[in-house]
This record gives structure tokens, C-alpha cells and sequence, in this order.
């Protein structure tokens, strides 16, 4: 394996952390435990900088997840290019215009994760933005057919960013940070 490659799966393994000990622990989304559980979360780190690379890299991952309905979401981890949050919320508008123009509109969703994640009209130290900071910049694909199912299945799921804000409110940015930091140690669990 080489130096890249190990860093890659490094900074896969820091999300593996981030989804097992921040997202599903504190149940931040409910329906990640099952995921988790059955072994059906790609991690994708897309080891791409420049925009038109990381889109033509996103539509390749959405081919992928056609051939193989057994891997039920991915994380599409963009490490490098897009640290900024204004420049990744740039590539967010863009990556899901292009799902509508690739004909993938109603067939996969992204949710957008990132270190500096700040909900519009929030401060940047507002303890609910730690719901979508991650470790990376982050693009979640979604399998709209499942996300109608699991929320077709869950009893008011309306209620879940309401809960989210509630505990992020109570547990503060420290808690966060520190959870989000162990998360960056080498090994997974």
C-alpha cells in the first residue's frame, strides 16, 4: 500500500469514527445504526481537488451505487479543494444541478456534511451546526426510494432536526469538538 493510499484509507476510517461515534452513538440520524450494523455504508474518499473532477467523480459513484444495490448509501469524502465552506456550499448547488441533468433527480438525494458547517442565519459557534460538521467536506448519497421508506417507517420524522438542536443545545460545542477529534485517532471503534 502505498503513502497515498494509506492516507486515504485513513481519512475514510476518521468518517467510519465520525458516523459510528457522533451520528449513530447520539442518534443524530436515525436511521444510520441499521446501515451501520449491516455493513452497507460506502466510504468513497475522492482523492480530486478541482471541481470538474469531483463532479465527474460523483456521477461515477452514482453509477456504482446503480450496479450494486447491496451498498445502500455513500459517503462521498472530498478531503482536499473545498475546506472552505462557502467553496463546498458552491460545489453542493452544482453537484445537485447535475444530478437533475444526469437524469437523477428523485432517484438519489445529497445531504452535505462539513468541518465548518453553519446552518444559514446561525452563528458559526452555535452548538446545533455540530449536527453536520464532519470531519471532511462530505456529500452524502441518499437512495431516495430507502429515505421515503425509512421515513414512511419512523414516527414523526419531522421531529428529528428539533431533537437534534435540543441535544446539541444541551451538550454545547466543547462536547462536540472533543467527540469530533477522536474521531480523527488512527483506528476505527
Amino acid at each position: 500500500m502505498t503513502q497515498q493510499d494509506t492516507e486515504l484509507q485513513l481519512i475514510a476510517t476518521h468518517t467510519q469514527n465520525w458516523v459510528e461515534r457522533m451520528i449513530m452513538k447520539y442518534n443524530i440520524c436515525p436511521f444510520a445504526r441499521r446501515e451501520v450494523e449491516r455493513r452497507s455504508i460506502r466510504y468513497a474518499v475522492i482523492d480530486e481537488s478541482k471541481m470538474h473532477n469531483v463532479l465527474e467523480a460523483l456521477i461515477k459513484e452514482c453509477q456504482y451505487l446503480d450496479e450494486h444495490p447491496e451498498t445502500e448509501t455513500t459517503l462521498f469524502i472530498i478531503p482536499r479543494g473545498f475546506e472552505g465552506f462557502y467553496p463546498y456550499l458552491d460545489l453542493v448547488d452544482i453537484a445537485n444541478d447535475l444530478l437533475i441533468d444526469q437524469d437523477y433527480e428523485g432517484v438519489y438525494q445529497l445531504a452535505s456534511f462539513h468541518p465548518d458547517y453553519c446552518f444559514e442565519g446561525e452563528p458559526m459557534d452555535e452548538p446545533s451546526n455540530y449536527t453536520n460538521r464532519s470531519p471532511y467536506p462530505t456529500l452524502h448519497i441518499i437512495r431516495e426510494v430507502s429515505m421515503e421508506l425509512a421515513l414512511a417507517n419512523y414516527n414523526d420524522p419531522e421531529s428529528i432536526p428539533e431533537r437534534n438542536i435540543a441535544f446539541a443545545q444541551k451538550k454545547g460545542s466543547d462536547f462536540f469538538e472533543k467527540v469530533l477529534a477522536g474521531c480523527m485517532r488512527k483506528t476505527s471503534h
